[in-house]
């Protein structure tokens, strides 16, 4: 063994390990990178979106709010809402991807904190929402779409909308440590957002609903987001329904993230 190999290994230093936020940052980029390479999974990030607007703008908004002018005004916080709502799944499909292909196993042998994988990965995903975000703002702003609240207030109901998308995605991270494919992901999620997102205030106001389905979306969570979206966009907040979105995301955070840590804990 030459004498500098010898020397280099008779170090006592060692470098110190990452902190929980570099490997959460590293692995954020690592999601990020998976983007790149594979552009293809950003279409539902930004095509669908568009159609959504299009179709429902075009098609009911004569007959919902007498035209379309009016009725954009009403539609483009909601689809905002539906659009990054539905985006979340990407989260845990990309997990479940990487245990099947045994690379998930791989990152969790690092010596880095323990849940960076999940936390990088929901992370890195946020790039997704802000795509998702400025495709709806500019398609609403053709559209007609002028938001009372100003930039400002666009600025905020994002902000509000990416911390609820944060707390939601722990929703598809446990799905995906409990899920076996990512055809199993697709259908779970959509028995879980077709409700969510339809079943709510998103496309028409809930007092034209029967009064047993109006219960529902009363206490649906997408109500109260696309509420407070509205009233960011509109510059008039609305504090209850702001309130019951964090409530909602702490919620999320707590049940679904202490899930979804224990089931990542034993796997």
């Amino acid at each position: 063994m030459t004498a500098p190999l010898r020397a280099l290994l008779d170090r006592e230093d060692r470098p110190a390990p990452p902190s929980a936020w570099s490997a959460s940052r590293t692995l954020a980029w690592r999601a990020v990178l998976r983007i790149k390479h594979v552009p293809e999974q950003i279409f539902d990030a930004t095509v669908l979106p568009v159609i959504m607007a299009l179709m429902f703008t075009f098609l009911f908004g004569g007959a919902i709010a007498g035209s379309t002018g009016t009725y954009v005004q009403y539609l483009v916080p909601g689809i905002l809402v539906t659009s990054v709502t539905m985006v979340t799944i990407y989260t845990g499909m990309g997990i479940n991807n990487d245990i099947e292909k045994g690379v998930f196993d791989r990152i969790r042998s690092l010596p880095i904190w323990r849940p960076a994988p999940l936390v990088g990965a929901i992370l890195g995903d946020v790039l997704r929402y802000v795509l998702t975000v400025v495709t709806i703002m500019v398609v609403g702003l053709l559209l007609g779409f002028r938001p009372g609240g100003g930039a400002s207030g666009v600025l905020a109901a994002v902000a509000l909308l990416l911390v609820f998308a944060f707390a939601f995605s722990w929703v598809w991270t446990m799905f995906g440590l409990l899920l076996r494919s990512e055809k199993s992901m697709m259908g779970v999620s959509m028995l879980v957002l077709f409700p969510l997102t339809f079943l709510s205030n998103v496309f028409v106001d809930p007092q034209t609903m029967p009064g047993w389905l109006r219960s529902f979306v009363t206490l649906n969570p997408i109500t109260h987001l696309v509420t407070a979206v509205r009233s960011l966009c509109a510059g008039r907040p609305d504090p209850a329904a702001i309130g019951w979105v964090m409530l909602f995301a702490v919620l999320f955070i707590a049940v679904f993230g202490t899930v979804t840590m224990r089931l990542y804990q034993r796997r």
